[in-house]
């Protein structure tokens, strides 16, 4: 198997993009990324892009070779593929991605992600997103992915403590750092009485515990290491993947306050890498919700179970403190294009293991951390990457 860096990094700002089409918007983080790492399309042996719905949100199915199209790449006759896991869809495209070039069965690949999710309304959009649940067994009765995750919480709070504060706060130092974020959706701090005073969706999150529904996309190059300096000067190797999965709906689980899919990936992610949970700087950790962060450091093994909620509210979790998480806001303030998710997490790592995230710089960035969850987390996929 072949080493694996990521050569270019480009995306668009995340929001409500009414004016843009999907094409509009996967072409510019493309093309972005294609820029940076200085290639020309000729270059590229393959496409994966990430999608959660484009065939219920926008009517266009087929859109992998939908982008490749319109971006001239297909007179070259590359193979473009859509990579489908609900919310984990970007993650899952750099993973394919990562394995085609670490292969040997392509050299130079674009992994995109990208979804509209302000095409259609909010009742819409959110019976969309309660089909990556159990459709039988869940979301036909009613249950969205809000009320599952707010079933998570209060158990979480039930078991461990955790308190209507700690989960604010996971919002007050996402927004925090997503105001330092050019591209995010929000850019503006928010305190901890204005979430706490928001309205209530499913008890006991309210509406500032949920990532908002975005447009937008984001791209990255691929290619092998030994060949990476030739075009870029920072180039970000990719240490390790993990992946795993777990039952779909809640009731089959051991438990609803740990996703095991998580659990397993990062521990075959820090397996493959060689290193341990203590060794790293930074993560982008899958922030839908909340608890859904406070889950994850604690499933990755950055913290202890139960503890994920006293950390963030005593700052362990903020920018340049014990370990700096979701810096580029996260999912809550950065934006929540569902399929671009994960694939703008790497952008992030990359930007920070380059020094080059400005304000919200980590300093002494080595290591970065990709959690990208689907559903409720019954996918997991975690990425390391370093520095070269």
């Amino acid at each position: 198997m072949r080493e694996v860096a990521i050569i270019g990094i480009g995306e668009t700002k995340f929001g409500e993009l009414w004016e843009r089409s999907l094409r509009d918007l996967g072409i510019e983080a493309g093309f972005k990324a294609m820029g940076d790492a200085g290639i020309s399309g000729n270059e590229i042996d393959a496409i994966f892009l990430g999608n959660m719905s484009a065939g219920q949100l926008i009517d266009q199915e087929h859109i992998a070779p939908l982008i490749a199209d319109y971006s001239g790449m297909a007179e070259k006759n590359i193979p473009a593929i859509r990579i489908e896991a609900a919310s984990a869809s970007g993650g899952l495209a750099l993973s394919q991605g990562y394995m085609a070039v670490a292969s040997g069965v392509h050299d130079i690949v674009v992994v995109g992600g990208a979804e509209k999710m302000t095409d259609v309304g909010d009742d819409a959009a959110n019976e969309i997103m309660a089909k990556t649940a159990d459709q039988e067994w869940e979301a036909v009765f009613g249950a969205t992915l809000g009320s599952l995750y707010a079933m998570m919480a209060r158990r979480h709070m039930n078991e461990f403590g955790t308190t209507k504060e700690q989960l604010a706060s996971v919002a007050v130092k996402n927004h925090l750092n997503g105001s330092m974020n050019p591209h995010a959706q929000f850019r503006s701090p928010i305190k901890l009485e204005a979430v706490l005073r928001a309205p209530m969706v499913a008890s006991p999150l309210g509406t500032f515990d949920f990532a908002p529904l975005s447009d937008g996309a984001a791209a990255v190059i691929l290619a092998p290491l030994d060949i990476a300096h030739k075009y870029s000067d920072t180039p970000i190797k990719i240490l390790s993947c993990g992946q795993a999965g777990d039952y779909m709906a809640l009731h089959d689980r051991k438990s609803i306050t740990r996703m095991d899919a998580t659990v397993v990936a990062g521990k075959k992610a820090f397996k493959y890498a060689g290193i341990q949970p203590k060794d790293v700087n930074l993560a982008e950790v899958h922030d839908c919700t909340t608890i859904s962060e406070i889950m994850a450091i604690e499933d990755l093994g950055f913290f202890k179970k139960g503890q994920g909620g006293k950390v963030t509210e005593d700052g362990s979790t903020a920018l340049n403190s014990k370990i700096s998480i979701n810096t580029s806001g996260g999912l809550k303030a950065k934006g929540y294009p569902v399929g671009a998710s994960g694939v703008s997490q790497a952008i992030e790592a990359v930007t920070q293991l380059r020094g080059e995230a400005g304000q919200r710089q980590v300093s002494k960035a080595e290591i970065a951390l990709l959690h990208n969850i689907g559903g409720t987390g019954s996918s997991a996929i975690v990425h390391l990457l370093g520095r070269c």
